[in-house]
């Protein structure tokens, strides 16, 4: 994710009137750089404690803010919230314009991983406004308002933000900065499919994050970079690059960081043709991830988890883990963690659709007369709803519907599906039950859309012929229509077992034959969209 700005402003000013105050702020700033996180919480907070005793609230400010941070890192966010707070309403006694403006420029970072955007660009506004005459300052704040742009997708002006936060550094000569600077404009160009420039990025980010020995930068950017290099299948530069974030994450101690270490190895192994290892890894991001209560590194595991099973057929666990990863991008919405997370979700109903289409090839491969059936059906049905004006929504519903209305035939044996004379009534009574046994399957799988109805009553009929509850007239909803009639059709007009296929305009008739079994205007969008 982009690292939003948090570096001190300078050394408290208070700490320099008293030399034991100014060591110690050394001291933790030290610690902190050096990756020692608990140490440097100690020194914060022995800071934190002289200041008090010795009446030097411009020290207290910067000390509080300080050890906000770093509680945020240990993810303690209702802890840094107080702390933060507390450095502003200290600054804002003192009437120090830059400690109360650094004070909301961190609240406002850690708005954006805990609420909501608006609450976070009301504080690095006022930040702004208080403190827009260093131009340290107005770096960062350019810096958190590039990735407010980006949580909104909007990653043109996320770009510009961060060139003009990079500029700023550059002008007050702060490399730590720049080095944020440049992680997040390789974050952004990535984002932006400019793979070249982003490798460029994190290159200049990880010299200077080096130099600057901020372990924690470091670490984020290795594992963006390998993120990067998976992408650009650059597979040993990646696993060095996530294996050294590893390395890095382990000696921070952040579980949600060293699960995103583990999901970009479980995303190197899956394209290289090491399924077990892909597993284990991404296992292992999902329970760090959960472990340490961050959302968007789970919701990103189960997402790359699915992909993995769905390479394997595995197709009902990707699913379960797709609706996983859903509701969990639906906490990270409400967080707002840094993510454009609308982008987020339109990718994994994507691959819903992948999965669902995978799922019902893999149902037609039993029989070659039946090979493409769910492919035409889904087709003929989405062009109905658009006939029909339906909303979105539905017609994605109708679409994944019409790829698994013929789930449960997985239960009837390939002998019967494949029988060239007529069948038995056992045999026509077993046959029936497909559509419940298609919903039985789905038992366990909570879909955002309402498929079940679709599959269970595709086979009924308007008249109460159908099967396998005999419904009749408006029980039987829309989209079970829709999917019926083009599950009919494409029946009628493809070869099957002991039957040649009808030609286009003889099944029409055939379908003008049996219109009782639909509704007059599902027939009717039916004719619109075949005729």
């Amino acid at each position: 994710m982009p690292s939003p700005g948090d570096a001190p402003l300078t050394a408290a000013p208070g700490a320099q009137d008293t030399p034991t105050a100014e060591a110690t702020l050394r001291a933790a700033q030290d610690f902190e750089r050096a990756g020692q996180i608990a140490e440097a919480i100690a020194a914060y907070e022995a800071l934190v404690a002289l200041a008090e005793r010795a009446g030097e609230p411009a020290a207290l400010a910067e000390a509080l803010r300080r050890v906000a941070v770093l509680w945020h890192r240990r993810d303690d966010s209702a802890r840094a919230r107080d702390a933060c707070r507390r450095s502003y309403a200290v600054a804002c006694e003192l009437g120090d314009d830059l400690l109360a403006a650094a004070a909301l420029n961190t609240l406002g970072g850690l708005d954006l991983t805990t609420d909501a955007p608006d609450r976070a660009r009301q504080h690095f506004l006022g930040a702004l406004a208080l403190g827009g005459s260093s131009g340290r300052l107005r770096a960062r704040v350019e810096q958190n308002l590039g990735i407010l742009a980006n949580i909104h997708g909007e990653l043109d002006e996320a770009s510009t933000r961060y060139q003009r936060s990079l500029e700023a550094y550059r002008a007050a000569g702060d490399d730590q900065g720049c080095a944020v600077a440049y992680h997040n404009l390789g974050m952004v160009s990535a984002d932006r499919g400019r793979l070249e420039e982003a490798d460029g990025y994190f290159r200049a980010c990880q010299d200077l994050a080096a130099r600057c020995g901020d372990l924690f930068l470091q670490g984020d950017c290795l594992v963006n970079h390998a993120e990067l290099e998976v992408a650009r299948q650059r597979f040993e530069h990646a696993r060095q690059h996530a294996e050294a974030a590893l390395d890095l994450f382990t000696q921070l101690g952040g579980r949600g960081t060293r699960a995103e270490a583990h999901r970009v190895l479980g995303m190197l192994y899956c394209e290289t043709g090491r399924p077990e290892r892909a597993e284990a890894e991404l296992r292992t991001a999902l329970e760090l991830a959960d472990a340490s209560g961050s959302a968007l590194n789970e919701a990103e595991a189960a997402r790359e988890l699915a992909v993995l099973f769905q390479t394997q057929g595995r197709n009902q666990e990707a699913m379960n883990l797709l609706n996983t990863a859903r509701r969990l991008f639906g906490r990270v919405d409400a967080r707002a963690d840094l993510v454009n997370v609308s982008g987020k979700v339109a990718e994994l109903e994507a691959m819903y659709m992948a999965v669902v289409r995978s799922w019902g090839r893999s149902l037609e491969s039993r029989d070659h007369h039946t090979f493409g059936h769910c492919e035409r059906v889904a087709g003929t049905a989405v062009a109905m709803a658009r006939a029909l004006a339906l909303d979105e929504r539905t017609e994605t519903t109708i679409l994944l519907g019409a790829y698994l209305h013929d789930l449960g035939l997985v239960r009837v044996p390939p002998e019967i599906l494949r029988k060239r004379i007529e069948l038995t009534r056992s045999e026509v009574d077993l046959w029936h039950m497909h559509p419940i046994w298609g919903v039985d399957l789905l038992a366990e799988v909570e879909f955002p859309w309402d498929l079940k109805p679709i599959i269970r009553w595709h086979h009924e009929r308007c008249d109460g012929t159908g099967y396998p509850d005999g419904l009749a007239g408006a029980a039987i909803p829309r989209g079970a229509q829709i999917v019926g009639i083009a599950a009919a059709y494409d029946a009628l007009t493809s070869p099957r077992a002991g039957r040649p296929a009808l030609a286009p305009d003889a099944a029409v008739a055939q379908i003008l034959h049996w219109r009782a079994a639909w509704a007059p205007h599902v027939v009717a969008a039916f004719l619109q969209v075949a005729g």
